[in-house]
């Protein structure tokens, strides 16, 4: 009687990146058919790009700018899944006391341009006029009608902030409804991943440094969880010898400083990139508190000077 011999089959890593939400994405999938890794990347630049139609602000027709457009007018009716990602920002907002808003796009930007012609920053007067209509309070949703109303005529929502961490937690699970055991959506630097790379190993992930950010200062083995970085280096001007970030404080109108870098890792993607900016506009001490009290979350923090801080629970290699 002949034995039975079984195919062997080798998984590999496939890659694929594609401009989608106005930034790179990359798609790596572990399969044994370079194929149907194809199927399943068309499968998640589709998804993206479906997301995008929804939350952009740059097409006048999508139910973001509609919102916007009746701010201070009329509810407009969403999708659910709008619907749902408002309530959710909303609650992190509460959770963060306001330094996560969607309401950040009612910022005059007319007094920000953080390019190399930015010289000075506005008084603190002006500042804070700018982000006068910035109010996550002022978002009523209607639980029956699925309508969303802002309060005040010129608010405007954006989902910068949460938009990109949300497309690839959304991206993870319909490529693991799928079928697909392992793999990295990285939506420009917020990564979810799930199951091992191909040999088996847990994916391995660096942390940026701040001063390089293409040279990462240290190492972290993950599988199963989210990684998002904010960091002064991406945008900044530099006044009088100082570095000021992009980022606004929502309460003042002037950008964030004495800290550089601030990396989130949880299970959740979308979590992950919502917690980022709000816990850079906290500062170190109010943002690891936070952080120390969310369960299965953790944090890196890099402030000014190139200290480290890191939450209760992690452990850097």
């Amino acid at each position: 009687m002949n034995p039975v011999t079984s195919k062997k089959t080798t998984l590999c890593e496939y890659r694929q990146s594609a401009r989608l939400m106005g930034n790179r994405f990359e798609f790596t999938i572990v399969a044994d058919d370079i194929e149907w890794a194809n199927e399943m990347t068309r499968l998640a630049i589709s998804e993206v790009q479906r997301i995008e139609v929804l939350l952009t602000t740059y097409n006048e027709n999508s139910q973001t700018c509609l919102i916007n457009q009746q701010a201070g007018i009329s509810a407009v009716k969403v999708d659910r899944e709008v619907f749902e990602l408002i309530r959710r920002s909303l609650r992190i907002s509460a959770i963060t006391d306001g330094a996560f808003d969607i309401t950040y796009g009612s910022i005059d930007r007319q007094l920000w341009n953080f390019d190399t012609t930015m010289k000075a920053l506005p008084d603190p007067e002006t500042a804070k006029r700018s982000v006068r209509l910035i109010n996550y309070r002022n978002v009523i949703l209607d639980e029956a009608d699925c309508s969303v109303y802002l309060r005040e005529k010129g608010m405007r929502i954006g989902f910068g902030g949460i938009g990109k961490g949300y497309a690839a937690e959304q991206v993870r699970r319909l490529l693991q409804q799928h079928g697909v055991q392992s793999g990295i959506v990285n939506a420009s630097g917020d990564l979810a991943t799930w199951g091992t790379q191909a040999d088996g190993r847990p994916w391995t992930i660096g942390i940026s440094n701040p001063d390089q950010a293409e040279l990462p200062f240290s190492y972290m083995n993950i599988s199963g969880l989210a990684v998002a970085t904010s960091g002064n280096y991406e945008k900044f001007i530099t006044v009088k010898g100082k570095r000021y970030s992009h980022t606004i404080n929502p309460r003042t109108g002037l950008p964030v400083t004495g800290i550089k870098s601030v990396t989130i890792i949880c299970p959740n993607a979308e979590l992950a990139d919502a917690m980022a900016t709000p816990v850079t506009i906290m500062g170190v001490k109010a943002g690891l508190m936070l952080v120390n009290q969310l369960e299965q979350m953790a944090c890196i923090i890099i402030d000014d000077n190139n200290r480290i801080y890191t939450s209760k629970n992690i452990q850097l290699t």
